[in-house]
């Protein structure tokens, strides 16, 4: 007969009970490391179809203009297919992905990757100018009656788009539907969307290639993209200082010998700082350029009409 001490069994810790599913890749017991990112890649994402439909679609728009004789700028499709839906693929369907429930730090690069790298570069690639080129007909005006809805009005307004890019991050990391997305695959395949859907929102306005309804002039939107930097500041601080883990007992309960989860956390909120600070004050300078740019073919415009004017002018007098 097998007998226990009551007193040791006090004292014994009681151990995190092991997740059965995590809601990325699954529970990677293995350490995470740059070769993690090709090893644990993987295709098995609705995202995935969803990022080659795009692909297709902006590729076909491409060629039906050229087959119809028309110009494409290169670098547009660049820009999106490589950092605008390569960046979403980099860290959603590479070893990042297979981590994101693992490492906070991990799905932090994921965080800022798909609301703030990824949706610069696929408005860079101004899609809906191609979708205005290229369809014709009925699709063209369905589109055109979109863009020009109330719709787009209210969700393209800038301090809009800016109030929901701001709140929610906090929404997400203070209650508890972080911790939900770690634990219903369904619910972190829709945060991932979310992110990606509010960073096109955000920046989409600012850069200024499609046509959307409400434009600010570009003094504005660099004021209002320099107003995001303390937030990515104040937000970041908070996760690094913060003495209570994002997810509740998540991390710890995965047991990972490899893993301190409070340094990782750590890690995590000077990933948010660094990578925000980063990323906003390089679109302050890209709108200033594009600023800059703008001024300069304005007063082209204005000396050609002022020539053309003054050809006017001679001509009226020596007929006369």
């Amino acid at each position: 007969m097998l007998h226990l001490d009551p007193g040791a069994a006090a004292a014994a810790p009681v151990p995190y009970p092991a997740p059965v599913v995590l809601a990325g890749g699954g529970a990677e017991t293995e350490p995470f490391t740059v070769s993690s990112i090709i090893t644990e890649s993987t295709l098995n994402s609705w995202l995935a179809v969803g990022l080659v439909l795009a692909a297709a679609l902006y590729l076909y728009g491409v060629h039906r203009l050229r087959v119809r004789g028309d110009r494409w700028p290169v670098a547009r499709t660049v820009l999106f297919l490589g950092p605008g839906l390569g960046g979403i693929a980099a860290v959603t369907l590479s070893g990042l992905g297979a981590y994101d429930t693992t490492l906070l730090s991990v799905h932090m690069v994921q965080h800022m990757v798909l609301s703030m790298v990824a949706p610069i570069f696929l408005a860079l690639g101004a899609p809906v100018t191609l979708a205005l080129r290229t369809l014709t007909g009925a699709p063209r005006r369905r589109l055109l009656a979109v863009l020009h809805s109330r719709v787009a009005r209210v969700v393209s307004f800038p301090l809009y788009a800016y109030g929901v890019f701001v709140v929610n991050p906090f929404v997400l990391y203070f209650t508890d539907l972080y911790r939900l997305s770690l634990e219903q695959p369904l619910v972190h395949e829709l945060v991932h969307a979310h992110f990606i859907l509010t960073g096109c929102l955000f920046f989409w306005p600012l850069l200024g290639l499609d046509p959307l309804p409400g434009r600010w002039p570009y003094p504005a939107r660099a004021l209002l993209m320099l107003l995001s930097v303390p937030f990515h500041t104040v937000l970041g601080l908070t996760v690094m200082q913060s003495s209570t883990l994002f997810g509740g007992d998540w991390y710890p309960s995965l047991n990972l010998t490899w893993a301190d989860p409070f340094a990782d956390q750590k890690v995590a909120g000077g990933i948010l700082w660094a990578g925000g600070e980063f990323v906003s004050v390089t679109m302050i300078a890209v709108l200033v350029v594009q600023w800059i740019r703008q001024s300069e073919r304005e007063a082209r415009r204005i000396d050609r009409e002022l020539d053309r004017q003054e050809a006017r002018e001679r001509a009226a007098g020596t007929s006369a």
